[in-house]
């Protein structure tokens, strides 16, 4: 049983991935363990009560088989695990069925990703991008964006990056007389490429949680430094290989939202506003999708606030 067939009273067994776990206690002092499951077509939160193990937090992006039964709590659909255990080589489930994919042809995307990158016109910013998709670019191509929010699946990367790509070239155009293009989209390109080292995923390819140095530099940091780095082996002039430290350093727009510096040139305020419309119309596309048209949505975390599936 999928997770978006689900109906309060369903009694099933079956393999999911094990997504978050919290070991807990009840207000009696019983020990229970809390978790979200998840498979391809979404997530659910579960409970199993008077568990001590074997399953723990540290199974983490696990497949886990249960036996449940769907039911309610403050409107939302949760499920009560009567069975719980970790699967095993002798247990037969589809990896497709588990893990969420980007709603991409990948290998279409990724050709149109290579030849956006070849149309770079300055050949400076132009080598430091393939020289950074030499690098990370199978990674790109495959890893989530972010452990979730948006983009939180299986390539879900390459489609925040090529997205973005298609309206950074759209916008040059339109405000060509204050956008560098090649800047705007060596940027846009690279502004997330570290996530790949400030992640650490699950053996199905999902963020289970984020790397020493993912926790204590963040993406933004990084990038930076690699960006730098590459930079200074090809003899790339200083002032472009700051302005494309600056942009990555800058692309979450305020310090408030995790932002090292505020953008201080046009391409990088541009990329800012660009990374916000993905990201949140990622958030809208994935909310949409689990509201039936013509009710609103729960609380949206990330958006704060409620939204409307209108007809």
């Amino acid at each position: 049983m999928y997770i978006k067939d689900m109906s309060i009273g369903d009694q099933f067994e079956g393999f999911f991935l094990l997504q978050d776990a919290f070991a807990k206690t009840t207000m009696s002092g019983k020990p229970f363990l809390s978790m979200v499951l998840s498979d391809c077509t979404g997530t659910i939160d579960a409970q199993i009560w008077d568990y001590t193990g074997p399953v723990t937090p540290k199974d983490t992006g696990a497949v886990v088989k249960i036996r449940g039964t769907v039911s309610e709590f403050k409107g939302t659909l949760q499920i009560t695990v009567d069975r719980l255990c970790l699967a095993d080589t002798n247990d037969q489930y589809s990896v497709g069925d588990l893990v969420p994919t980007a709603p991409i042809d990948v290998e279409a995307t990724w050709r149109k990703l290579l030849e956006t990158v070849d149309t770079i016109e300055d050949r400076d910013y132009r080598s430091v991008c393939k020289e950074m998709l030499d690098k990370y670019g199978e990674r790109v191509k495959s890893i989530p964006a972010a452990k979730s929010v948006h983009h939180s699946f299986l390539n879900g990367l390459l489609m925040h990056t090529a997205y973005m790509l298609q309206t950074a070239d759209f916008l040059a155009g339109l405000y060509e007389s204050v956008i560098d293009r090649s800047l705007l989209l060596a940027g846009t390109l690279l502004h997330d490429f570290a996530k790949c080292e400030e992640f650490t995923t699950s053996q199905l390819g999902l963020v289970t949680d984020y790397s020493m140095k993912g926790q204590l530099l963040g993406h933004l940091v990084m990038g930076a430094y690699e960006v730098a780095n590459v930079a200074a082996e090809l003899h790339v002039p200083e002032e472009k290989s700051v302005l494309l430290q600056h942009l990555i350093l800058s692309h979450h727009g305020e310090p408030e939202f995790g932002a090292a510096v505020q953008p201080m040139c046009a391409e990088g305020e541009l990329l800012s506003y660009i990374d916000m419309i993905d990201s949140r119309m990622e958030i809208y596309r994935e909310t949409l999708e689990e509201v039936p048209a013509g009710e609103f949505s729960r609380r949206i975390f990330a958006l704060d606030r409620r939204i409307y599936h209108h007809n």
